[in-house]
């Protein structure tokens, strides 16, 4: 008898929206198929998928330990959210090899279809970061006897959501700061800026209008801008690391001595980036909105205002204190953007997934 061959070992998932793309929340319903094509017939123990969602952390630093002495110290945590583990063909024991614990499966492609629920508590969004990662995956697993075991891993989308239409969310943010110039017992007149935006929450796409008045008093030239930072916040043995980078920004007009430029909603576009990550343990992802003052031979003018970029996006009909009530259920048509590089690019080109009809910003992406 001439043994078969494994030709392909496949996984697809049943996508819940209409761009074909596995994303999925706390609380659905993750189900798909293992696809198995083999030429000729094949004896197999057990075709098996184990699912896992995890959140993990790793960084090293070197430490000096005195005397001319260095290592490096490791930082490293992880979250489980759910681990889940099933039997599509076969048994639970892969070293028994009596023939009676075998499966004969024949030349050809087989479907075997797989479901299991994720967890109804908060998941974290999926991310791929400097210093770590939240990642969703599912991994088959065939086995047959005195042969290894064929196994093929596929990545899913989680996002938990953040709707923006919330009180906290759609509340203003505004600030004022203020610095006098020194040089030696010269003192020049002050530069003060005040900035507000109409709220904290923001989805990819949209534009953030802002308001702020910079006047300069000092003797010299300076320039008002604005730019959006994400920070990622990583957590391992009572340590933090933090990286910080830009995501847009924007220049204003040169100011000199005793001038005043007034910003009426001048426009910042949120370029696609994933969102915030707020209720993981060991990473968030936090967004701010910085508006300065960049001043020559001095420190910088900063105010900084927060800002959480969400899932589901201003409700269109609502207002501050209607749009609450707009928690509904939308179904999502998700985006495949071409995105600068960047540590979390593949998890941000799904991130900028929105309702085309119900978010104009993103129609002109």
């Amino acid at each position: 008898m001439v043994l078969g061959k494994v030709k392909s070992l496949t996984i697809s998932f049943d996508c819940l929206n209409d761009s074909n793309v596995p994303v999925y929340s706390s609380g659905d319903t993750v189900s798909g198929r293992v696809n198995l094509e083999v030429t000729g017939e094949i004896r197999v123990k057990s075709l098996k998928i184990h699912a896992r969602g995890h959140a993990k952390v790793r960084w090293t630093e070197s430490r000096n330990a005195g005397s001319n002495t260095a290592y490096t110290q490791n930082y490293t945590e992880e979250v489980e959210y759910f681990n889940h583990k099933d039997i599509l063909i076969g048994h639970e024991r892969d070293d028994d090899n009596s023939e009676e614990g075998f499966h004969t499966i024949h030349s050809g492609r087989h479907e075997y279809a797989f479901s299991f629920e994720l967890p109804q508590t908060p998941l974290a969004t999926s991310f791929e970061g400097r210093h770590g990662s939240v990642r969703y995956w599912v991994k088959a697993e065939l086995h047959r006897p005195w042969l290894l075991p064929v196994k093929l891993k596929k990545e899913f989308t989680v996002f938990e959501h953040i709707d923006i239409n919330t009180p906290s969310l759609l509340s203003p943010q505004a600030g004022t700061k203020e610095k006098t110039l020194c040089c030696w017992f010269c003192t020049s007149g002050p530069i003060s800026l005040s900035a507000k935006i109409e709220r904290k929450g923001y989805t990819p796409g949209e534009s953030i209008q802002i308001f702020a008045e910079i006047e300069n008093c000092s003797s010299r030239m300076v320039v008002p801008k604005a730019a959006i930072y994400q920070t990622q916040a990583f957590y391992a043995k009572g340590k933090m690391k933090e990286v910080k980078q830009l995501v847009a920004n924007l220049r204003g007009e040169s100011l000199s001595s005793g001038k005043t430029e007034t910003w009426n909603g001048k426009l910042l576009k949120i370029p696609p980036v994933s969102p915030s990550i707020l209720d993981c343990s060991i990473i968030r992802v936090e967004y701010s909105l910085m508006v300065y003052v960049d001043i020559p031979g001095a420190m910088d003018l900063l105010l900084s205002l927060p800002l959480v970029i969400g899932t589901i996006p201003l409700h269109p009909f609502g207002s501050r204190t209607s749009s609450v009530s707009s928690q509904c259920s939308m179904s999502m048509n998700w985006l495949a953007l071409a995105l600068p590089e960047r540590p979390e690019e593949h998890v941000v080109r799904i991130a900028c997934i929105f309702l085309l009809q119900h978010h104009p910003a993103m129609q002109r992406l």
